[in-house]
C-alpha cells in the first residue's frame, strides 16, 4: 500500500491577538518549483495563478476581494476597492470583505490595523519604498492616528541575509542618522548587512505606532516555507493579506 500523499501547507495564519473582526493571513511557498505562485509577473503559467488566487479568495473567512497591486518599489497609496490593475506599493480599507494585499519574495509585507478594527492597511516595504517614505505615506492616508495602529512585519530577507552596498546605508542615514544602528558590517569591504525589519520598527515607532509584532521569519534562510529572490534568482511571490469583516 501506497504512503498517503502529504500536500503542502499553503496558508499561515500567525497566533495574533487581533480586534474583532480583523483577519490576517500569510501564504507559503507550497512546494516546489513555482509551488503556491500569487504573481503574474515571474514567468508562472497564468491559469495556475488564476488557480492559485481563486483557492485563496475561497480559503479565507468572510473575504469576497483581493485587492491585488502592480507593485514599483515606491511610495503611491491607494484605498480599496481600487482599479484591478493600479500601481501602488500600499492599500488601505475600511470595507468588510476586502483585502489589502501585498506581495513579496524577500521585501517586508507590512501589516496595520486599528485598534477598534474598522480600517486595516497593507505595504510592500522593500529597502527602496522604505528608505522613500512607504510607511509613512501608508500612516498619513489613514483615518485615525498613529497611536491607535498596530503593525505586524512579515516573513522577509534576515538580517544575516541582506547584504547591500554602501549606497543604501547612506540612502537611510541620510534621512535619519539613527538608521546606522540597522547595518553592520559585511564580510566585503564597504559592504553592510542591513536589518529591513530593524529599519521598519524605527519609522514606525518614529510616527507613534508603539504595538509592533515581527514574525521573525527570514525568506533566504527558510528554504521549505519562503519563496527568496535573493537565493534563488527566478521565483515565485507570496502574500501577505489583511481585511476585515464585521465584528461578532
Amino acid at each position: 500500500m501506497s504512503e498517503p500523499q502529504v500536500l503542502p501547507e499553503l496558508f499561515w495564519h500567525p497566533p495574533l491577538a487581533l480586534p474583532p473582526g480583523v483577519h490576517l493571513c500569510q501564504t507559503l511557498r507550497g512546494g516546489e518549483g513555482w509551488g503556491f505562485n500569487l504573481a503574474t509577473h515571474v514567468g508562472a503559467p497564468a491559469n495556475a495563478v488564476a488557480n492559485h488566487r481563486a483557492r485563496l479568495l475561497s480559503a479565507q473567512p468572510g473575504l469576497r476581494q483581493i485587492q491585488w497591486l502592480t507593485q514599483v518599489h515606491g511610495t503611491q497609496v491607494v484605498q480599496a476597492p481600487a482599479s484591478a490593475r493600479v500601481e501602488a506599493d500600499a492599500l488601505w480599507t475600511s470595507h468588510d470583505g476586502v483585502a489589502c494585499a501585498v506581495m513579496t519574495a524577500d521585501c517586508l509585507p507590512v501589516l496595520l490595523w486599528s485598534d477598534d478594527g474598522t480600517v486595516v492597511a497593507a505595504a510592500h516595504a522593500g529597502w527602496r519604498g522604505l528608505v522613500a517614505g512607504v510607511l509613512e505615506a501608508t500612516v498619513s492616508q489613514l483615518p485615525l492616528p498613529p497611536q491607535r495602529l498596530s503593525a505586524w512585519l512579515g516573513p522577509r530577507i534576515g538580517p544575516s541575509a541582506f547584504e547591500v552596498g554602501p549606497e543604501v546605508r547612506a540612502a537611510f542615514v541620510a534621512v535619519d542618522a539613527g538608521a546606522a544602528a540597522a547595518f553592520k558590517p559585511s564580510w566585503r569591504a564597504g559592504h553592510h548587512l542591513a536589518d529591513l525589519a530593524e529599519l521598519a520598527r524605527q519609522r514606525l515607532t518614529g510616527l507613534g505606532i508603539a504595538d509592533i509584532r515581527d514574525s521573525g521569519a527570514c525568506t533566504v534562510t527558510d528554504a521549505s516555507r519562503w519563496f527568496s529572490f535573493r537565493r534563488d534568482g527566478r521565483c515565485g511571490r507570496m502574500a501577505s493579506l489583511i481585511w476585515r469583516t464585521a465584528a461578532p
